[in-house]
């Protein structure tokens, strides 16, 4: 590990690193131009077990970056996690070693984090992914299976003009910004994903106790999707753990994403013909439910959501029973 520097750093950046030593060259070069003059911050690399010359190239660094060598490879989640457990900045940025970071990235982010206040969960933002020039994240979604999905859709400018902060189901680990106390709260990474999901699980968590993921509009940052070895290799498996683990809180986002016409064909049926419905109680819940003034989806949204769920966890049941 490198010496320390004096003093609290008000950002600890927090990167695994697993070989791509070219890409870890230049996004710590990226990294170094696009900080502000004066803004005091640590870079808390975790290697992974790397074999192309990467730990040599790190251990020559010194402040601010501090280093971290795992004897095997511990997958993302730990190394993320190991990093994190020495962090002395109050708030934590996640950085992949496969970003490219311009001038003006950090701001927007720190903005949100700050007008969120004790609220704030987790602030990523929007990744241009680096060989096709097209949005590989501006969010994460919940698909009409309950899978969480990139929403890749680009934000109109009069979005990013009015309103630059959007809420989001969830957002990717590659490029996160949260509070210190916040990830201490929540616990981290859980490290039984491998590789995939662990920050769809944390903002889940976040969620949970209350607190509120947003995407950063303004922030914007390239993204080489994916360069780490063996990174999708087992995305099936972690995702039938998420959708195991949180299927209430993916079936209430599939019936309030995609089955509110149920809810409204269901309420319009005891204003049409109040003698054809034989629950009249459910039927009004669904009424308060299309007027907001109540938040669970009522069960006749939440059954084919919950029917989708069944029907991929059937088949990953299936896909891994071999």
């Amino acid at each position: 590990m490198s010496p320390r520097s004096s003093g609290t750093p008000r950002l600890s950046v927090i990167t695994p690193l697993f070989n791509c030593l070219g890409r870890t060259q230049a996004m710590l070069a990226s990294l170094r131009e696009s900080i502000p003059g004066g803004f005091s911050y640590e870079v808390i690399l975790v290697d992974d077990g790397s074999t192309d010359g990467t730990r040599e190239w790190i251990a020559a660094l010194g402040e601010p970056y501090r280093v971290l060598l795992n004897d095997r490879n511990m997958g993302f989640g730990a190394a993320t996690n190991r990093g994190a457990s020495v962090a002395r900045g109050r708030i934590l940025a996640l950085l992949n070693n496969d970003l490219v970071l311009g001038r003006g990235w950090l701001a927007p982010m720190l903005w949100a984090l700050r007008l969120l206040g004790w609220r704030a969960g987790l602030v990523g933002n929007v990744q241009i992914d680096a060989a096709l020039g097209a949005v590989d994240h501006a969010g994460i979604f919940v698909n009409e299976k309950g899978k969480p999905e990139h929403d890749r859709r680009l934000p109109h400018p009069l979005s990013v003009l009015l309103r630059p902060r959007r809420r989001a189901f969830a957002v990717t680990g590659a490029c996160v910004l949260v509070r210190a106390a916040t990830w201490r709260r929540l616990g981290g990474f859980d490290e039984a994903y491998f590789n995939g999901c662990e920050d769809v699980d944390l903002c889940l968590r976040a969620r949970q106790a209350g607190l509120v993921n947003v995407v950063a509009l303004r922030s914007r940052v390239l993204h080489h999707v994916s360069s780490s070895p063996g990174r999708k290799r087992r995305d099936e498996e972690n995702t039938w753990r998420l959708v195991r683990q949180w299927r209430d809180p993916l079936a209430v986002a599939v019936a309030n994403a995609y089955h509110r016409p149920e809810a409204h064909e269901y309420f319009w049926r005891l204003i049409v013909e109040p003698r054809d419905i034989e629950d009249r109680a459910a039927a009004v819940r669904a009424g308060l439910y299309l007027l907001h003034a109540k938040v669970r989806p009522p069960d006749v949204s939440l059954a084919p959501a919950n029917a989708a769920i069944d029907l991929e966890l059937a088949r990953w049941r299936e896909m891994f029973s071999h």
